[in-house]
């Protein structure tokens, strides 16, 4: 008995350096004839790689196909896709004639078969696609195996050029268990024919579109070992007209109503009732439209910073009209205007601002009152008629101080005006290169090439 088992084992160490498996012979061109060679030569032999020696590396071709993009999850930094994976090797060794046995290739239990344990180093959850229970295996013993996946992976979403950003997620296949020695991953179809078939096929027309796939051979270094793996750059990019109707351009008209309030004379309209009316309105416009935005821990989008920008300009605009309003209206309650601010303001601020300061009037009081000396009698009416003149004068001289104001009030009427035209100047100013230099950015992230 034991030079029974002893004889085997020199058989087998003489037969393995020659093949994995030997070539098949069928008598007949029958399905079982073939199925039943494949299970006395084949199929035992499943718990090994398929090769000569063990020092021997398989090579493991891969090529994927992105059929949809079912979601990107900025709060979980995840993106979720649904692909083709196609895995093909060599099972050294293997063949049978096609005239013989009737077949070129045959499709086989999966669990029959060495299939190697490549994985995807991002995923995150379970695969929840449907299962394939079958691969071809071809008659030069090549093994071809499709299948499905429905890959949850995490991916670092950069969202601070949303509504037009750019995200490049990565799908790292490897083998999770063999070094580089034992699996070998080789890339299969170019990325340019995987983009040109993935768009072909895609599902899914949502929120983002697939605008690249890059693919990058690399290894894993660790103590333990190498590993061989290959990765997929999944470049996708969101389409912006959601966000565009309804955030960006009614935030744009209400940023337009608050420049344009800076038109309405402060001294005859209530302007900061309709400023305070629009920063309501504005307010409960960013909480409706809240959930449309992303939402993440580590970065601020664009978006935000100008909706935030848009409502501090507001609350500023309001706060300006309340300090012109008191200076134009509680003048009478101040004290002369210092003459450096006269001199600042009136003069110089004034031509900068485009307000000039009004000429002085050229009107000159003419005195009615006679020379002293003895009045004739022919002169009483006159005096009556002056008397009557001076009370005219000094009434005209009432209603013109009472509708125009003393000196001093006028003085800081003045300067509540140039500082209000000062003010809004500054505000077109500061919001024109706030809007340039975020739609440049903007535009930066659409002009993305290939």
């Amino acid at each position: 008995m034991t030079n029974i088992k002893t004889a085997g084992l020199i058989f087998i160490c003489i037969a393995l350096p020659h093949s994995f498996v030997a070539a098949l012979n069928c008598t007949s061109q029958s399905p079982d004839e073939l199925f039943n060679a494949l299970e006395k030569d084949l199929f035992p032999k499943k718990l090994v790689r398929p090769v000569k020696h063990f020092s021997d590396t398989i090579n493991i071709t891969i090529g994927i196909t992105v059929v949809g993009v079912l979601g990107v999850h900025e709060k979980t930094q995840s993106l979720t896709t649904f692909i083709w994976q196609v895995l093909e090797w060599d099972i050294q060794g293997l063949s049978w004639d096609e005239k013989e046995c009737g077949a070129k290739r045959v499709s086989v239990p999966r669990e029959k078969l060495w299939i190697p344990d490549v994985h995807i180093s991002e995923f995150m959850d379970e695969d929840k696609s449907p299962k394939t229970p079958y691969v071809y295996l071809y008659n030069t013993g090549h093994v071809f195996d499709d299948k499905p996946i429905r890959v949850v992976s995490s991916c670092r979403l950069e969202i601070y050029t949303f509504p037009f950003d750019i995200q490049n997620c990565s799908l790292t296949f490897e083998s999770y268990l063999h070094f580089a020695s034992d699996i070998r991953m080789i890339q299969g179809t170019t990325a340019a024919q995987i983009l040109m078939e993935s768009r072909n096929v895609i599902q899914t027309n949502g929120e983002w579109e697939l605008a690249d796939i890059k693919v990058a051979p690399s290894t894993l270094t660790l103590q333990q070992g190498s590993y061989s793996e290959i990765k997929y750059f999944i470049i996708l990019r969101r389409r912006p007209t959601l966000y565009v109707v309804n955030l960006l351009i009614p935030s744009c008209f209400l940023v337009t109503l608050d420049i344009f309030s800076f038109v309405l004379p402060p001294h005859s309209v209530d302007r900061c009732s309709f400023k305070m009316t629009l920063i309501l309105g504005y307010t409960v416009f960013l909480l409706i439209m809240n959930d449309l935005l992303p939402v993440t821990g580590y970065t601020t989008p664009l978006l935000n910073v100008l909706f935030s920008l848009s409502f501090a300009l507001m609350v500023a605009s309001l706060l300006e009209t309340i300090f012109i309003t008191n200076i134009q209206f509680s003048s009478s309650q101040f004290s002369a205007v210092p003459h450096w601010i006269s001199v600042l303001v009136l003069r110089y601020l004034a031509v900068v601002v485009c307000l000039p300061p009004k000429k002085k009037s050229n009107r000159v009081t003419v005195s009615l009152h006679p020379p002293a000396g003895v009045k004739p009698p022919q002169e009483l009416t006159l005096d009556e008629l002056r008397k009557l003149g001076t009370d005219l004068t000094a009434i005209r001289l009432q209603m013109e101080k009472h509708f125009d104001g003393t000196k001093t009030s006028q003085e800081w009427y003045m300067i509540g005006m140039v500082i209000d035209r000062m003010l809004f100047g500054m505000y077109i100013v500061f919001i024109s290169v706030s809007f340039i230099t975020i739609v440049c950015i903007w535009m930066l992230s659409i002009s993305y090439v290939k």
